[in-house]
């Protein structure tokens, strides 16, 4: 027991000692590492960090046993490996960049706040509606719900739209012989921002040989930002979404407006008095009610 206060006083001591300043610099160091994690992360950073390790091996052996021209090339080869690095994982460092710079200014517009939350509860329920009666025709779907990184280099690759979402501008924007069919649709604050968009593909060699191009591109918009991606299989007509690079397949429409709501809502917690009138089930039931009399 004494052994162990012993320890203990020690400890605290050595704590007491501790400057404001070294929490920082212990925070800022642990935030560096957090960031390089992230980037090995990734399969082909991984094989990279592999690959120095097995550099560094080599060339503490050539200096531990005199090695001097083998020594002599891979020191010289370390002088410019940090500007390799840089080049190599570009993508990577800009993607980070991008997480740590992209805080929109109109969220913090506190009479904008409620309007854009109206406009992003409109654009998710027009969303599952069209998207559930575009499932049963087994219509393609490529929808990018933007969030805090800006995506207007994508929205440049397609046409600008700039319109209220609406489940029959989507159906018309995705109707097969559509000139913007085979594109994304990206959506800002509730509004579509442009279509007809091409997205990057993911570099993930793992993915089931099942997943078509439109899943790919919305897995690597996943990758490549912190945006929703919603995906309607034109084989199957299953609702996927691709969140951070990881896909939620066969969603049900209920499951897919949960989802959406969490992700691009997650500050709100709905209540029963609180719903908005386009809630999807009462926007279904009401169709089908109204396809009821018109056959009758």
């Amino acid at each position: 027991m004494e052994f162990v206060m012993t320890i203990l006083e020690g400890a605290w001591r050595y704590v007491t000692t501790i400057r404001i300043a070294d929490y920082l610099d212990i925070a800022l160091m642990a935030y560096c590492c957090y960031l390089l994690l992230r980037l090995v992360r990734s399969t082909r950073a991984e094989s990279l960090v592999k690959g120095i390790m097995v550099f560094l091996l080599a060339l503490w052996i050539s200096y531990v046993f005199k090695l001097n021209g083998i020594y002599f090339i891979l020191s010289h080869m370390l002088d410019v490996g940090i500007l390799a690095l840089i080049v190599l994982f570009q993508p990577e460092i800009r993607r980070i960049l991008e997480q740590v710079g992209s805080s929109k200014l109109r969220s913090f517009i506190p009479f904008a706040a409620k309007q854009q939350s109206s406009a992003i509860e409109n654009a998710i329920a027009q969303t599952v509606l069209a998207c559930t009666e575009m499932s049963k025709t087994r219509t393609g779907v490529l929808i990018v719900f933007e969030r805090e990184i800006n995506l207007d280099e994508m929205a440049r690759t397609g046409t600008i739209v700039d319109a209220q979402v609406s489940s029959e501008l989507l159906k018309n924007i995705f109707f097969v012989k559509a000139a913007m069919h085979d594109g994304a649709v990206i959506i800002r604050d509730g509004r579509i921002l442009a279509g007809g968009c091409m997205l990057p593909l993911s570099k993930n060699v793992n993915l089931s040989r099942d997943l078509g191009m439109r899943h790919r591109a919305g897995i690597g918009m996943s990758e490549n930002s912190d945006a929703v991606v919603v995906i309607v299989s034109e084989e199957t007509g299953t609702i996927s979404v691709a969140i951070g690079g990881l896909l939620k397949r066969h969603l049900k429409p209920e499951t897919l407006e949960k989802l959406l709501l969490n992700e691009l809502m997650p500050q709100t917690e709905e209540t029963e008095a609180d719903k908005p009138p386009f809630h999807i089930p009462r926007i279904l039931k009401k169709r089908k009610e109204d396809d009821e009399d018109g056959a009758n």
